[in-house]
């Protein structure tokens, strides 16, 4: 009987939590240089230009961020 070796799946876990924080800070920080609030924008106003260039923001920040921890 073989057993499940643990450490790739707590590796997985780390390296997931991780990519998700250095995200939220990645966003918090655009979200200070910019002069409006962009969820405000997009929730409260309907932006759907500003939702679009959020949304580019985030999938660019999340294949940087996967692409270092990765190596």
């Amino acid at each position: 009987m073989e057993l499940i070796h643990a450490q790739p799946i707590v590796n997985s876990i780390i390296y997931s939590l991780l990519g998700i924080v250095i995200l939220l800070i990645g966003y918090f920080i655009i979200e200070k240089l910019t002069p409006e609030n962009t969820w405000k924008e997009v929730v409260e106003k309907n932006n759907v230009a500003v939702a679009i260039v959020l949304a580019a923001f985030i999938i660019g920040i999340s294949m940087i961020v996967s692409a270092a921890i990765h190596g």
